[in-house]
């Protein structure tokens, strides 16, 4: 929100007071809390003036908190962010003269009493990254009785701000008003599914806005040095989360709201559905199966979306009787061919549904201040929305969720969690605006719950469309409704690329488009694109996305990327579990694994798919495409072309190809068996080794086994011209090989000469 009329004026209708000084200071040894008044004080009756209170903690290290308070009187039903600090906090008071600074670990709050108000936060350099200076921290009051609280911290020059969200707007957040709330919208406005209060900065640090509702940021949009967020309360609270690296920030951010779980190995294979509005029964669904099947193409996941139940019933969990008489056995025969199963499910609850006389007698419905049930036909007729926010309501979903489980389906797709109405009472008392963007999170987790507790925390995975912090901890995420064109399959990887950047490890999209039907060229390059994406799914609305719809070239690139996918699952899986550990996403924008190349630094077109493997997607029919290589040598996966960088290249690809180089010094574990995503990876693997340029070099690679069996770690060091590479944790037998040199088979030791 803007509150001011350029430099010098503010808006008609706005009053806007701004902290000035800093008055007093109240320290604690891991804690501080400054008061600044809102004018100068130059005499005792300049005090009798309103204060802000500014409460300075660290809930981890290298993270420092900022709750900055007008009246602290009003009431917070909730929700909260559900965060993790370390008991007692993390931070140390320093004092010395004027100045009162909070450390921890390598970020530090500096505020000097003698000086300007300024809350000047440093890195471990002692350079400055950011600051709320004049005009930096301030209320807001309006006509309409609004009471707003907002600060603003510096952008540096050439400074450039990232995620936000999964925003299909410009990758680079600069110049952009950005509005944290929910929306069904598709992917072709300035509206999102995945609205997340936490931006990322080219400096190195991170900022996370700690309010689940409506936050209204203005990134060098209204003042075009500063990024401004502000929220319509009385507190605002904000952490500053340290680098130096992106990486490290967010390893620091998903500490603090949550780690993303690993789904099973089984969920990155190649998932089909039904698409939407499509006519289909089990006959339908098993030409679907055994085509791919006749065609070489290994299918994971079969979905049914919406229509497996009865229309005008969304949702009931009951198989429609009359296109799917025989559910269990359906899926039995599903089963036997190695698929797992998805079905589609939303939070709302039909009118003629059977279940919603019962989910309101039982009150787990939401209802309005004066008690009728919240109703609405945009979806479904007379559909009203589960009240998740109610322990009950949540056991009562849960258990329509469960015999659905016992029939054999293995996950679900959590559509929806936006349209979620502000004129409502919830069960807990939750502010209604706080409650719309955080409904979501309650819906996945509800459901991500269920599939842990029974299917077992390794298996659990969820299809999910929104989310809000925090929701990383329950994948997958897909990208939403886009158009079956190559401007959606771009604007769709910039909001994937930006997803990634606030904090969520995987992510996923429709190939081909959802809307519409693609013509053959964008469903073949979207093939490609999709299958080097952390998890893969055919689905449309109105027509099938079975690649034979598309022509025998399209089946033979989705039989092409999907086998390459599965023989790279290994190496995919480790990228899988390091996003587990550390926050760091499989699909990685480019300025995150090279922050310190400028040319990295507006790049949304390519991306890194793990540490190693550069994609860069193919927009254009003809198959020209421009691709950036940093620094170092870089050899192309498919066709061994080696290319030195940092360079500019200018490509033109079939639509068998795309750019995918591997990075200098990659050590690329492949499985033998190419048939699954879930194999035996320990079978005989290759070691794909791309030469080293230095002397001394060592690259550490672990390699999960199946269930029950423990992972083999292989240890490649360079000694003169020979390549060694020793494994411990098995004893059966795997290659080495070189690119454009020799290659060699053993077991616990082999040794390769370098080209």
């Amino acid at each position: 929100m803007k509150f001011t009329d350029g430099l010098w004026l503010v808006r008609d209708g706005v009053r806007i007071r701004y902290a000035t000084e800093i008055r007093d200071i109240h320290a604690d040894p891991k804690r501080f809390t400054a008061y600044a008044s809102l004018r100068r004080v130059t005499h005792r009756g300049d005090t009798l003036d309103a204060l802000l209170t500014l409460d300075c903690f660290s809930p981890a290290e290298g993270v420092i908190g900022v709750r900055v308070t007008h009246h602290a009187g009003k009431r917070h039903p909730g929700p909260e962010f559900a965060l993790t600090a370390e008991p007692g906090g993390a931070g140390e008071v320093r004092r010395e003269g004027t100045v009162t600074e909070l450390v921890s670990g390598p970020l530090t709050l500096r505020v000097d009493r003698a000086a300007p108000y300024t809350l000047a936060f440093h890195g471990a350099d002692g350079r400055e990254l950011t600051r709320a200076g004049r005009k930096g921290t301030a209320f807001a009051t309006t006509d309409d009785g609004a009471h707003h609280v907002l600060t603003q911290l510096a952008l540096g020059v050439g400074e450039q701000i990232y995620g936000l969200g999964e925003r299909f707007t410009p990758f680079v957040k600069n110049g952009q008003v950005v509005d944290i709330w929910q929306a069904d919208a598709g992917t072709s406005s300035e509206q999102a599914y995945k609205n997340i209060p936490f931006y990322l900065s080219s400096r190195g640090y991170g900022v996370f806005v700690n309010h689940p509702g409506k936050v209204s940021f203005e990134v060098g949009s209204e003042s075009v040095g500063q990024v401004q967020f502000s929220v319509e309360d009385q507190t605002l609270e904000y952490y500053v989360v340290a680098g130096p690296t992106p990486k490290d920030v967010l390893a620091r951010y998903t500490a603090l709201t949550g780690r993303p779980a690993l789904p099973p190995a089984w969920s990155f294979g190649l998932w089909l559905t039904t698409s939407f509005t499509t006519d289909y029964d089990e006959a339908t669904v098993m030409s679907f199966v055994d085509g791919m099947a006749e065609r070489g193409i290994p299918l994971s996941v079969f979905h049914f979306d919406c229509f497996w139940m009865r229309a005008h019933q969304w949702c009931d969990f009951a198989w429609d009787p009359e296109v799917f008489p025989d559910p269990r056995g359906m899926l039995a025969r599903l089963k036997a061919k190695g698929l797992r199963v998805s079905v589609w499910i939303n939070p709302y609850i039909a009118q003629k549904s059977p279940l919603f006389d019962e989910a309101a007698a039982l009150g787990h419905l939401v209802r309005r201040p004066g008690g009728d049930l919240w109703q609405g036909d945009l979806w479904q007729a007379g559909m009203s929305l589960v009240d998740f926010t109610s322990p009950d309501a949540r056991a009562w979903f849960r258990s329509k969720l469960k015999p659905l489980l016992d029939q054999g389906v293995d996950c679900f797709k959590t559509d929806f969690g936006e349209r979620v109405p502000t004129d409502v009472v919830w069960h807990d008392g939750s502010d209604p605006e706080r409650m719309h963007n955080y409904y979501t999170h309650l819906y996945n987790r509800t459901v991500f719950e269920l599939l842990a507790s029974e299917r077992g925390q390794g298996e659990a995975v969820l299809f999910a469309r929104s989310a809000t912090a925090g929701g990383q901890q329950y994948p997958v995420h897909w990208g939403g409704d886009c158009w079956s064109s190559f401007e959606a399959m771009a604007e769709s990887l910039r909001g994937g690329l930006s997803l990634s950047l606030s904090g969520f490890g995987f992510w996923s999209h429709d190939i081909g488009g959802f809307e519409g039907t693609p013509d053959p060229a964008v469903f073949k390059r979207w093939l490609a694109f999709g299958l080097l994406s952390s998890h893969s799914r055919l689905h449309g609305s109105s027509s099938y996305r079975v690649p034979w719809e598309f022509g025998e070239e399209a089946v033979s690139v989705a039989r092409r990327f999907t086998l390459l996918k599965h023989r790279l699952m290994p190496y995919l899986y480790g990228a899988a579990v390091e996003a587990h550990r550390t926050g760091v996403p499989v699909m990685r924008p480019m300025v995150l694994e090279f922050p310190h190349d400028a040319a990295c630094r507006t790049l949304d077109r390519q991306y890194l798919l793990g540490g190693d493997l550069l994609v860069a997607p193919v927009f254009s029919e003809d198959g020209e495409v421009e691709v950036y290589l940093p620094a170092g040598t870089w050899t192309h996966l498919l066709s061994g072309e080696q290319v030195t960088g940092p360079a500019w290249r200018t490509e033109r690809h079939g639509y068998d190809s795309l750019p995918l180089y591997v990075r200098e010094g990659a050590v690329l574990p492949l499985a033998a068996d190419d048939r699954r995503p879930d194999g035996d990876w320990l079978e005989h693997p290759t070691l794909l080794v791309h030469p080293p340029a230095g002397a001394a070099h060592a690259r550490q690679v672990t390699v999960p086994g199946p269930t029950g069996v423990p992972a083999a770690v292989f240890r490649v060091r360079r000694e003169g011209g020979l390549l060694r590479v020793t494994a411990d944790g098995t004893e059966r037998p795997f290659t080495v090989r070189v690119v454009g040199g020799a290659s060699a088979e053993g077991t616990g030791e082999v040794t390769v000469p370098l080209p």
